[in-house]
């Protein structure tokens, strides 16, 4: 049998399909950097080894899989080249894979991770399901019918794949180091939806999905205008978010989850929507939506000291508003302050004025130094720019978090896509010296 070898195995979506294949008892192992990354303690837990890199760890007996983070300069990518091993880029071997389930696809500019979650938490409560969403959790079932997985659109990865069906969330302009702007994105999801088997599940309220023409049957759904499926009556309480569904203006049935936010809402009626064209029992639907727990990094609660201090992935201007409107419609009598931490210059630069706006419906603001991607060099760019837009905002480095001691019973979301957690630590640390 062939060992699975990972070149750089503690990336998000490359530990989720590490974990899948030793699920399913296939040998895995793995390389990568000696850093600690959230990603690798799944890995651990599993017994799955994860080597440094080095160009002995390749052998002949092998299928290696490697990041689309790594070329050629990497070592082990070098010496399977040297030996004429085939090297399968991630997104290329997951798209073979696929083939043997019945496969959807979560994609979409924002909220694809959450989605994912929450469809592979209801669908393998009714069928036998394995799932890979980009938090880094993944898991294989044995005997699966479904596959759930989370496809990214950037550098076009997601046009490896030919899903049975596609989830797509949003359209929105990101990642500005590979697409040029909002049209080239849209284009890339057209691109997306050709090859897409039997339906496509979109949400009705995004503008650019309505463009989107495909040769496949198109499920909309939305909170406004005529979908198919249609969330309606939305209310919340200390239970969560209540709302009912219509099906083609029938009424089909009431439902609660946990979350707080429109975003919510629209994720749980996508998930909806495709358990319903699948015929699965909306009962064991209505149950798993009340009981979602949640991805890693999205909206992770911890209370301390009567403050509530939540960790959010919220790297664009669109998730850091989605993100303060869930804490305020949960928190409705607390004050609300963002800690946030620009994931690379380029983004930062393109979207300036856009964080600027979103940032603001925050109570309060202490922005981070940018967290710069390796794939990036140095900018004249500096976090002065974005302070400048937010005149009430404050820098804020690991040493000067005490300062949010200030906030008493209030929430603290600290967003970002960086290493924004060791602030959240930092704090953390000064709660026990107070």
């Amino acid at each position: 049998m062939t060992l699975y070898h990972f070149i750089g195995i503690k990336g998000s979506g490359m530990s989720a399909l590490a974990q899948i294949l030793s699920d399913m008892n296939y040998p895995v192992q793995g390389s990568d950097v000696d850093k600690q990354f959230f990603t690798q303690k799944p890995l651990e837990r599993k017994n799955i080894p994860i080597l440094p890199f080095d160009s002995t760890n390749i052998q002949e007996n092998q299928t290696i899989i490697a990041s689309p983070a790594y070329d050629e300069t990497n070592p082990e990518f070098a010496e399977a080249k040297a030996r004429n091993i085939a090297v399968h880029s991630y997104p290329q071997f997951l798209g073979d894979f696929i083939k043997q389930f019945t496969s959807i696809a979560v994609t979409g500019s924002h909220g694809k991770t959450s989605t994912t979650g929450l469809l592979a938490h209801v669908l393998e409560e009714a069928k036998p399901t394995s799932y890979l969403i980009g938090d880094g959790t993944g898991k294989g079932a044995e005997n699966s019918e479904y596959f759930v997985f989370e496809a990214c659109e950037y550098r076009r990865h997601f046009l490896q794949y030919s899903p049975d069906y596609a989830i797509m969330t949003n359209i929105d302009f990101d990642h500005p180091d590979y697409f040029k702007d909002l049209k080239d994105v849209s284009k890339a999801f057209s691109e997306m939806a050709e090859k897409v088997n039997k339906a496509i599940i979109a949400c009705g309220d995004d503008e650019q999905l309505q463009k989107m023409k495909a040769t496949v049957p198109v499920l909309y759904y939305g909170l406004e205008g005529d979908h198919d499926f249609l969330a309606s009556n939305v209310t919340t309480d200390q239970d969560g978010t209540h709302f009912d569904v219509y099906i083609r203006d029938s009424y089909y049935g009431s439902f609660t989850i946990p979350g707080y936010g429109n975003h919510h809402v629209l994720n749980a009626l996508a998930v909806i929507t495709i358990c319903h064209y699948e015929d699965l029992d909306m009962s064991v639907v209505k149950q798993q939506l009340k009981t979602f727990p949640g991805v890693k990094r999205r909206f992770t609660e911890k209370r301390l000291n009567g403050q509530v201090l939540i960790d959010d992935y919220a790297h664009h201007p669109t998730e850091i508003a989605a993100t303060i409107d869930s804490a305020k419609k949960k928190y409705p009598d607390r004050s609300v302050t963002a800690v946030f931490q620009p994931h690379t210059f380029s983004r930062t630069e393109a979207f300036l004025n856009d964080f600027a706006d979103s940032l603001q419906q925050a109570d309060y603001v202490y922005l981070c130094d940018i967290f710069s991607s390796a794939r990036e060099t140095d900018s004249a760019l500096t976090i002065d720019e974005l302070q400048e837009r937010i005149p009430a905002s404050q820098r804020i480095s690991e040493e000067e978090t005490s300062v949010l001691h200030e906030h008493e019973d209030g929430v603290i979301l600290f967003m970002g896509a960086g290493d924004v957690q060791k602030f959240q630590k930092a704090y953390e640390g000064t709660m026990k010296t107070v």
